[in-house]
């Protein structure tokens, strides 16, 4: 399952993310997205954990937690849903 973590400290790594959600699961992949312009977080990004049961124990765990200051959103990635074809 694809979860989108918004909110996230511009100051959070990829590592530090990956971390928090590992304590829950296997992480397939951990991806914070950049801006391109400043090389600086955009303060998202995405993580996919290959068992359901993992990402939600993890999105009920950490959604509303705070995180180096800030408190992060975890949800299911809506775009996941979408590109399945309806």
């Amino acid at each position: 399952m694809k979860l989108l973590i918004r909110n996230l400290s511009r100051t959070t790594t990829e590592t530090e993310m990956r971390n928090l959600f590992e304590a829950h699961g296997l992480v397939q992949s951990c991806v914070l997205v950049m801006d391109k312009q400043t090389g600086g977080s955009k303060g998202f990004g995405f993580v996919e954990m290959p068992r359901h049961d993992d990402a939600k124990a993890a999105i009920k765990a950490l959604n509303n937690l705070e995180v180096a200051g800030s408190r992060i959103r975890v949800k299911r990635d809506e775009s996941e849903e979408a590109g399945k074809g309806a």
